[in-house]
């Protein structure tokens, strides 16, 4: 990640909300995103995500706040915005009459770009749709689809990329050449916002992390910060005989039980016990082990502690 301690944030967003009649989408969102991250914005399904996102783009109208691209106010100044702005939808594009090459060219003149033909050769490349090139979109699997609309998303060539669940459905090998080329976008100055359901691509991907509920952000901080303050500590214990159930004090661990109850996994929170009273517990309870493991938490952990609440 860049350093941009002395620089304007790329996307600014203060108290922001947003309301459907009685639902409250979006109840005082605040978060900003610097020049040269890769943010991830996490939620369960109605936390708000899509509304931010659909503010920022300009489809939904909100109700009060700040919302600044570059320092630029999305609505009133609509055409800087956009012009700094890449926005991967989650729904699949329907122009199919058209083939790859011909949409990337159409796309790039709604910008006004008359002739980018070595760009759009380059994105086609990395994305792996070189031999798609010249198909129509219905002739296109659903992964390529959504290669195609990361591909409309960049041939402007925005400061800000936003991804809204790009990698749904699609298969392992198109999520890593994914991933592969937003680190290289990421790595030649574009900024990156990220919404996914993968924890796993937020924890490897993103330098911090935002995580929305019930249209309030309930932490912003670096994503290892994170995963150090609140992720926990796994145990696994493979007992010398089977045990039907721990004993009390270790079932506030969420114990789970594998293999008839020869071996248990426990979660040990930042402000419960530790391995040796764990140990302890089973020794005055007569419970032999023949093995135990630990691994450490991670941002599943995090989330599951917010989002629960």
């Amino acid at each position: 990640m860049t350093d941009t301690n002395s620089q304007p944030p790329i996307l600014n967003i203060e108290n922001l909300k947003k309301s459907y009649g009685d639902l409250h989408a979006l109840k005082g969102v605040s978060l900003s995103i610097n020049k040269g991250e890769i943010f991830g914005l996490l939620g369960p399904n109605g936390a708000g995500k899509s509304t931010l996102i659909n503010i920022l783009a300009g489809l939904t109208i909100r109700d009060s706040g700040i919302v600044d691209v570059d320092s630029y106010d999305v609505t009133k100044d609509y055409i800087q915005t956009r012009e700094r702005l890449g926005i991967v939808h989650q729904e699949i594009i329907s122009d199919g009459f058209f083939d790859v090459e011909t949409i990337l060219k159409y796309q790039s003149g709604y910008y006004g770009i008359a002739d980018n033909t070595e760009k759009i050769a380059n994105i086609i490349e990395k994305l792996g749709l070189t031999e798609y090139k010249n198909r129509k979109v219905q002739q296109l699997s659903g992964g390529m689809k959504r290669r195609l609309l990361i591909a409309k998303a960049l041939v402007h060539n925005p400061i800000l990329l936003v991804l809204d669940e790009p990698t749904a459905g699609v298969d392992v090998e198109l999520r890593q050449s994914l991933w592969k080329y937003v680190r290289e976008l990421n790595a030649n100055g574009t900024t990156v916002l990220l919404t996914t359901h993968y924890i796993e691509e937020a924890e490897e991907l993103c330098d911090r992390i935002g995580i929305i509920n019930h249209g309030q952000m309930v932490t912003i901080d670096e994503t290892r910060k994170l995963i150090d303050k609140l992720g926990n500590r796994k145990l696994e214990i493979r007992l010398k005989t089977r045990v039907e159930e721990l004993p009390g004090k270790l079932t506030r661990m969420s114990p789970e039980k594998f293999e008839n109850g020869k071996r248990w996994k426990l979660s040990i929170k930042k402000d419960c016990c530790s391995i040796r009273e764990i140990l302890q517990v089973m020794e005055e309870n007569s419970i032999e082990y023949q093995d135990l493991s630990t691994e450490e938490g991670d941002l599943e952990d995090v989330f599951i502690n917010f989002t629960k609440k």
